[in-house]
Parts: C-alpha cells; structure tokens; sequence
C-alpha cells in the first residue's frame, strides 16, 4: 500500500477541477499514523490511497530472536486495544505446534477474557467512531464502562493495557478473590448502559444520515479482499470463527451472530454495536458453569516445539487475526507471519471511498475499526 508513483497521479494526470489533498498521518480522525491521499474534485472523492509504514516495529523479525514464551508479551503491541486476543492467537499456534493440552478451566478462562476485551474494545471503537462524527459524549460514556473492564484486567494480571496474561499451556493465573462478583456487577450494569448509547448515539437522525448508504461494500467485495469481522458480516456474510471453527471452549456456549445487509456504514456500525450484548450473553453462561481444575499445563522451561509449520486463527474485535509458525526445532520460532484483519480492511478504503464526500472519508475510517499497531507490525 506504498504510494508508488504508478499510483500517485501527476498533476498532468488529473483531471479538470481535480486536486490532490493529504490527509495524515497526524489527523485526529485517522485513528493512528495513518496518512491518506485523497483525490478530489471540489468535494467529490475520486480516490483515497492509504500509505502505511509510519508505525513500523519490524514484529515478526524481531520474534524470531526470541524463544517462544518471551514473544507473548510482543503480541500485546499489535493490535494494542485488544491484546488478549492477540497473545490468545499466538499462544495457540505455538500449543498446536508443540501437541500441548489445555487444561479446560484455562480454555474458559481464555473465553472469559476473550469476551471481556471484546467488549471493551467495541468500547473504544463506538467512543472515537462518535467523536468522528462529531459527538463528544458518548465518548465520555464509553470510556467510563470501560474502565470497569480494565479494574477487572488489573485484578486479574495488574496490567491495564498490554496484559501478558495467556501462558503457553494456559493462563498466567487463576481469577483472584472477588473477580467473579465484580464481573456480575458488570453484566448486571452494562445492559442498560448500552440502551443509553442507543438512544443518544445510534438511533439519532445525524447518525443515521452520516452513515447510512455511505461506504457500501457487497458481499462479493468483502470476500475478494479478505474482510472479517464486524467488516464481513456488515455486507452480510454469516461468518464467525467462533461458531464456525470454535477454539478454545466457543463450541460450549450459545450466542448469536449479528448480521448486516447493506454493507455500509450503518450496518458495519450495528454489527458491532450488537455484539457488545451477545459478549455479554457469553460471560455469563462462562460465570455461571466455570469448571474446576488447573488453570496451565506443565510446559518445559526451554520449549522446543517440533519442526514443522501451523497456522491458528481466532476471532478479534476486527476480525481474523491469523498465526502462521514455523519451527525449525529449537527453542526459538524459526518464522512467524502475522495475518492482521486492519491490514485486509484497509485495502477496502478506495472501494468504499469512491463517490462520496471529504466528510465522508472521516466515518468510513471509523466503520472499518483499524489498529494502526497491527497493520505496520
């Protein structure tokens, strides 16, 4: 997604009352280092070309000089809002590779977790997609619930934004005195908070002119480009890999899959509006049978996974987050790629972009919901 100069018009190139404006990669409403070139003429998007790199860690170099538990805590600088997703898709490739069996508290703690962080991921996304837009309170509100889930994050392992929590064979500890009730509160509080975002944010008349119609992509498109997620089922694909291909103990809960239809905006928006309750729906059922037992497996200290090559995907607040690992048997991964749903879904941008407005450009980034931490890695 470098902007090459085949992609960049020469100014010979454009057309009449068509110019070139740069937007980024320090404009608030791009959600990270993103820079975008827009072309415009007079108001009217012609094309927008995202140009990445600005955030660039060189992640997957960099973990293959590290044995394979010191790269959990890595995981947790990619997609920064929702670490534990991230360590749980990694911590999974290395136990395929490795033939390692996850004691079952662990795998419903993991599902615990999971759903918490989704939750306070979608958090993020509706409280910034709001400020794009130009709402300053249902920010307010949305940080407030979440800080409800990171007292939870810090009780639980006493970090509140990159967490180390997922253990290789498990978790890193069993829940602490008091997480359980705090945790009920919590579902008992939410439902009603998320009524009030409703009815403030998502069933307001500007919302619903800003977004609906604007950014369509069908079903076809979003296959083609490998979107995931809320940016999959928004254009109306039924797809979730955890009732699809459930991990960890998915496959021992009920809950449903929000779906759009139209594929734009709007429906991208609801789609992860809803999942906020059917999250919620999961922790409790996750509460209410929590199976006793040990929360890891005995892993060697120096692990040598056996060589060969896996690849394990799960389900982020974005989408597929993907892990492909290759170990050449010794204690350090010989190759790790990292499939990031931001990266797929940026692809998506000129698409969504063609025909509408400059002001538009501003709620299609939100819609999409990118990391910029996981699409430079």
């Amino acid at each position: 997604m470098t902007i090459t100069p085949e992609f960049r018009p020469a100014p010979g190139d454009l057309e009449e009352h068509e110019f070139l404006v740069n937007m980024g990669p320090q404009h608030p409403s791009t959600h990270g280092v993103l820079r975008v070139i827009l072309r415009v003429d007079g108001e009217r998007l012609v094309d927008a070309i995202p140009d990445i790199g600005f955030l660039h860690r060189c992640f997957e170099k960099v973990a293959e000089g590290w044995t394979y538990q010191q790269v959990v805590p890595l995981t947790d600088r990619l997609d920064y809002v929702s670490a534990m997703t991230n360590e749980l898709a990694y911590v999974m490739a290395v136990e395929k590779l490795a033939g390692i069996e996850v004691p079952e508290r662990a795998q419903w703690l993991r599902v615990l977790v999971a759903e918490l962080q989704r939750i306070a991921s979608h958090l993020v996304w509706f409280g910034t997609f709001a400020l794009d837009l130009g709402a300053t309170t249902p920010f307010l509100y949305a940080i407030r619930e979440r800080e409800h889930i990171l007292d939870l994050f810090e009780a639980l392992c006493g970090a509140r934004l990159t967490y180390s929590y997922m253990r290789i064979g498990g978790v890193r500890g069993d829940l602490p005195p008091g997480f359980v009730g705090k945790t009920r509160e919590f579902l008992k509080l939410m439902p009603s908070r998320l009524r009030e975002y409703e009815n403030l944010f998502m069933k307001n008349r500007i919302f619903e002119n800003r977004t609906k119609g604007i950014g369509r992509v069908t079903a076809e498109e979003a296959v083609a480009y490998g979107a995931s997620g809320p940016t999959l089922r928004g254009s109306g694909v039924d797809w979730d890999l955890r009732r699809d291909e459930p991990y960890a103990a998915y496959d021992r809960f009920e809950f449903g899959v929000p779906v759009g239809q139209s594929g734009d905006v709007y429906d991208r928006a609801v789609c992860r509006f809803k999942e906020m309750y059917e999250s919620l729906k999961i922790i409790e059922q996750v509460l209410d049978g929590l199976p006793e037992g040990d929360v890891r497996a005995k892993v060697p200290r120096v692990l040598k996974p056996p060589a060969g090559d896996v690849y394990t995907r799960v389900e982020s607040p974005r989408g597929e987050v993907g892990v492909y690992l290759v170990s050449d048997g010794g204690p350090k991964p010989y190759r790790v790629k990292w499939r990031a749903p931001s990266f797929a879904h940026l692809r998506l941008l000129p698409v969504m972009a063609k025909g509408h407005m400059v002001a538009d450009i501003v709620a299609i980034i939100g819609s999409i919901d990118i990391i910029l931490g996981e699409v430079d890695r």
